[in-house]
């Protein structure tokens, strides 16, 4: 019956959350602050697992698919396909609920127990609205950079592996990436990033904001914030593919 208290308990704080702002400068002020610290400082380690892993995906589709009965681009294009729907906004969010995530449910959490929190609501601020929208818009608007520079740099990755490792000529490579190519894909993708990272956000947030104890529970908090983001975002995944595709 937890998990029932939980999820109303969820809505109820979404509910908060979704106000119309105080002062909407602050809020601007907000947003631009947790652009930088969620979502900027997050893309070199974006960068370097889509580069690295873009080109195992190319090595080893290359490594499997050759056999003389298969064309010569299918690497590309099943790294492209592959790549565009599940990597890039499924694998590389589940790497940002370790880091975003956690980073919210502490950051709100030890407000909550210093009672930094019950001091805004004190002043009639509206904690959950000031402290928890600014991050849930940084992250859903940031979220498309995300997704393309993660495509960009993992095809490119699966390019420079591939070519240089001699399994797949550029030519051939290139040519299955561009294949019957459709934004289709693109806009899957785009839209599993912007409800993954409403979800990471928000969880998060959820776990932070409802903490009690001390020290130990934040990290409690911060571990579950974690968990549940990607357990959430991997039936979220189910979910929109079904729909979508």
């Amino acid at each position: 019956m937890k998990i029932f208290s939980d999820i109303g308990r969820y809505l109820i704080l979404l509910k908060n959350v979704f106000q119309i702002p105080e002062n909407p400068k602050l809020y601007r002020k907000k947003i631009l602050f947790e652009l930088r610290v969620l979502c900027l400082d997050s893309l070199p380690i974006i960068a370097v697992i889509s580069i690295f892993v873009g080109a195992a995906i190319a090595i080893q589709l290359a490594a499997n698919l050759s056999n003389p009965i298969y064309p010569r681009w299918i690497t590309g294009f099943s790294a492209r396909e592959g790549i565009m729907l599940e990597f890039a906004p499924t694998m590389i969010n589940l790497v940002l609920a370790g880091k975003i995530g956690s980073h919210i449910a502490s950051e709100i959490g030890t407000m909550r127990i210093t009672e930094q929190i019950d001091a805004l609501d004190v002043m009639g601020v509206n904690s959950a609205s000031y402290l928890i929208l600014p991050k849930i818009i940084a992250c859903v608007a940031f979220s498309p950079i995300v997704i393309v520079v993660s495509i960009f740099l993992a095809l490119l990755g699966g390019w420079v592996a591939g070519v240089t490792t001699g399994v797949i000529t550029s030519y051939d490579y290139i040519d299955g990436l561009q294949l019957d190519y459709t934004n289709k894909s693109l806009i899957i993708s785009l839209v599993k990033g912007l409800v993954y990272s409403f979800i990471i956000a928000s969880v998060s947030a959820f776990r932070g904001y409802t903490v009690s104890g001390g020290a130990l529970e934040v990290g409690r908090a911060s571990t579950k914030a974690v968990v549940e983001s990607c357990i959430t975002l991997i039936v979220a995944n189910l979910i929109i593919t079904n729909l979508l595709l």
